[in-house]
């Protein structure tokens, strides 16, 4: 299943993704004589047996013709409440290249919160004093169980879905300390979606085309298959060191074309009115404008 999580009448609900539109999960389960109240992502993670019934609600109103669409008032992140955001460093040899960095031998891990989450549409706002914002396509891997100490062979079986990501980079900041994590974990710097495709429709997540672009021109253009460390590998990598829950989100890393990568000459940092939209083989289009700079207080 394709799913969004929207705000619909005033609330946050669980949106499938039809041919013919969105389709609030809770309004179809009403019509099948079921409560109308809304579905989140948080509920769908926790209960399989939801999951499994909304599933067959889906199939029933195809079969049925039964499609009743939903106004969505604003898209928000497919999981607008990670519990970890864990994010992958320098996992395509070029963009190591490019960023003159070493390539690693082990996956290079940091981390943002959840105030860094937004969903397509939303603008970012970079900090005042953030004046080298950077892009970096990605695919996110969205967690569906818990799991430590999985093996690779295992480890796509704990996963719920994929969607599209953008690690964005304030480089500034990134690099004002030898520590990243002021310039990846500002308030808006981790946009998701529009959607998340659950894992039982996309098998191999090592193998889609991902691209970046700017302002409608491609910036970046590569498949996950270039991934140094898989999807698989970095499940069962972290799981050796951390429990990754339901909900749990890893944003898998970058290929090349970033700005950092070019020479310092030729930098020419997103400004506020561009757009930046990440599209992966599959998931659809994340798109997300960059707005003007918060102020200062």
């Amino acid at each position: 299943m394709k799913l969004a999580t929207a705000m619909v009448n005033g609330q946050e609900d669980v949106l499938w993704v039809a041919n013919e539109g969105y389709v609030a999960l809770s309004q179809l389960r009403a019509a099948y004589g079921g409560k109308n109240t809304p579905i989140t992502m948080a509920r769908l993670l926790a209960d399989g047996e939801l999951l499994n019934e909304c599933r067959s609600l889906t199939q029933k109103a195809v079969q049925d013709g039964r499609i009743q669409k939903a106004s969505a008032e604003r898209l928000l992140a497919p999981v607008p409440h990670p519990g970890k955001i864990l994010c992958v460093g320098l996992n395509y040899r070029p963009h190591a290249r490019e960023s003159q960095m070493e390539i690693p031998s082990h996956p290079v891990l940091f981390n943002k919160y959840a105030n860094a989450v937004c969903g397509s549409g939303d603008a970012i706002h970079a900090p005042f004093d953030a004046k080298e914002l950077d892009y970096e396509a990605e695919l996110v891997i969205i967690m569906g169980k818990s799991c430590s100490q999985v093996s690779e062979e295992d480890a796509l079986g704990y996963v719920f879905g994929y969607c599209n990501g953008n690690d964005v980079s304030a480089r500034d900041l990134q690099f004002r300390t030898g520590q990243w994590l002021l310039g990846k974990a500002c308030d808006q710097f981790a946009p998701m979606g529009p959607y998340v495709v659950t894992a039982d429709e996309l098998t191999d997540p090592d193998n889609l085309e991902i691209r970046g672009l700017r302002n409608g021109k491609v910036v970046q253009n590569a498949n996950t298959r270039d991934m140094i460390f898989s999807c698989r590998y970095l499940i069962s990598y972290i799981s050796r060191y951390m429990t990754l829950e339901p909900g749990d989100v890893v944003f898998t890393g970058t290929p090349e074309g970033v700005i950092l990568g070019r020479s310092p000459a030729e930098r020419d940092w997103l400004q506020a009115g561009e757009h930046f939209a990440v599209n992966i083989e599959g998931l659809g289009t994340l798109d997300n404008e960059i707005g003007s700079s918060r102020s200062m207080l």
